[in-house]
């Protein structure tokens, strides 16, 4: 899961540089064909990366109901851990917010692009930072415990 989040994470910087690719070609013509492949662009930006949020937010959603739980229950000495991680997926909904805020202005203003690779920075620092520190403290107890 974490794989594909990082791989869908490095599509999302791919698609915001060819958007921005877009929008300056978009900027120097005037026809309307342009102007209309640009918000089709923007459009597709947004969807794509409203979709990516979700999964970010239901994958955070089953470890914070199912698996943490679990794991706490099965190793009381892991509640640090998963205090933290769960601290961290508050942290990152916030983050999530920000890349969501970030694509309203995006579309809705010619001049967004700098804010939008911006929030979608930070949810990249955040995001595979977490993963890493999940990773790093939770596989052997997972591999140990199972994962309910």
């Amino acid at each position: 899961m974490h794989d594909g989040l990082r791989a869908e994470l490095a599509q999302i910087h791919d698609l915001i540089e060819q958007v921005a690719a877009g929008l300056i070609d978009v900027g120097a013509a005037r026809s309307h064909i342009n102007t209309m492949t640009m918000r089709q662009n923007k459009w597709t930006l947004g969807t794509y990366c409203e979709s990516y949020c979700r999964v970010v937010t239901t994958h955070h959603t089953i470890e914070d109901r199912s698996l943490f739980p679990h794991l706490r229950r099965a190793d009381p000495r892991l509640a640090p851990v998963i205090d933290r991680l769960e601290e961290e997926h508050h942290a990152i909904h916030d983050v999530l917010e920000g890349v969501d805020r970030a694509l309203v202005a995006f579309v809705a203003t010619p001049d967004g692009m700098a804010d939008l690779r911006a929030a979608v920075d930070l949810l990249s620092d955040t995001l595979l930072s977490h993963l890493s520190y999940e990773e790093r403290e939770l596989v052997e107890p997972i591999a140990r415990l199972g994962a309910h």
